[in-house]
């Protein structure tokens, strides 16, 4: 039993990682219906931007503050440049926006860091410690600190504040809420910006624990089944998907990967989307669609 808490546990706490990057999907198909596939890549120029400016011997704090900046800068020009020209257009074309502008993300932060691999040390020890028996990563207990703390902010922010009655009035009817005078560019930038910081968040605990690669724009894949079975517009949703994912693919691996073959823990979380799309489409906190014709 104490071996099934310890990989249960440590499947939880992975879970909260992968529910950093879909919080920032949600957020933006809250707001604007889009699903916004250059998420990965911003977390990777999050990261990159951060440690490049690290190595280049910014203290923590300024590379911190110049890589807040920066996503908030890229956050307004997405808005301006990317979603303004697209505005009532099918789901389909700012789909493709988005995949095209995560390529040029890619191709920037390239051309400003490199291409080489950086590791980023947070000065967070990842030496385990043992309680009851069951030794958890020090590493997963912050970013699962970091996780709540953001979450309850984003949950005050949305739902307590009047930028937040905007974006759900924006998220009900994008039309209805112009009609009464709010501004969807505004609204847009607030989700963005909230989105991009979500990312340097995020950016920054995967850097620390995968190393800061090319590659880390891939978790925008391992996003997917997170978002399927929480639901796309709901953050709760992203977090219990999160945890779901984390702890099944690390049991699943575990008590079902010897039977069958390792390497099961990449593509379970798929075979439970795909179990969830058959039978809960809008996930476990999504919004059912009614049309009525």
């Amino acid at each position: 039993m104490s071996f099934f808490a310890e990989v249960l546990i440590g499947g939880l706490l992975a879970g909260v990682m992968y529910s950093m990057v879909a919080i920032g999907f949600v957020l933006i198909y809250k707001a604007s219906g889009v699903f916004n596939f250059a998420q990965g890549s911003m977390v990777l120029f999050a990261a990159l931007t951060y440690v490049s400016l690290i190595e280049r011997g910014f203290a923590w704090w300024q590379s911190f503050v110049v890589t807040l900046a920066a996503m908030i800068v890229l956050a307004l020009v997405v808005g301006r440049v990317v979603l303004r020209p697209l505005v009532n257009r099918t789901p389909l074309v700012l789909f493709m926006a988005t995949l095209g502008l995560s390529f040029i993300l890619e191709g920037v932060a390239q051309w400003l860091w490199g291409a080489q691999v950086h590791q980023l040390d947070l000065g967070i020890d990842d030496k385990p410690f043992e309680v009851a028996g069951i030794f958890i990563s020090a590493f997963d207990i912050f970013a699962a600190a970091i996780a709540c703390v953001l979450v309850a902010t984003l949950s005050l922010v949305f739902n307590k504040t009047r930028i937040g009655l905007k974006l759900r009035a924006v998220a009900d009817d994008a039309l209805a809420a112009q009609a009464v005078g709010i501004n969807i560019e505004t609204v847009w930038a607030v989700v963005w910006t909230a989105a991009g910081i979500v990312a340097l968040v995020a950016g920054l605990l995967w850097g620390a624990r995968t190393g800061v690669q090319f590659s880390l724009s891939l978790i925008v894949l391992k996003a997917l089944p997170v978002l399927i079975i929480g639901g796309f517009s709901s953050i709760p949703g992203a977090i219990v998907g999160g945890l779901i994912v984390g702890a099944s693919e690390k049991l699943a691996e575990i008590y079902i990967g010897p039977l069958i073959g390792s390497g099961i823990e990449n593509w379970f979380p798929y075979m439970l989307a795909l179990a969830f799309l058959f039978y809960r489409p809008f996930g476990l906190f999504g919004e059912r669609t009614v049309q009525r014709v």
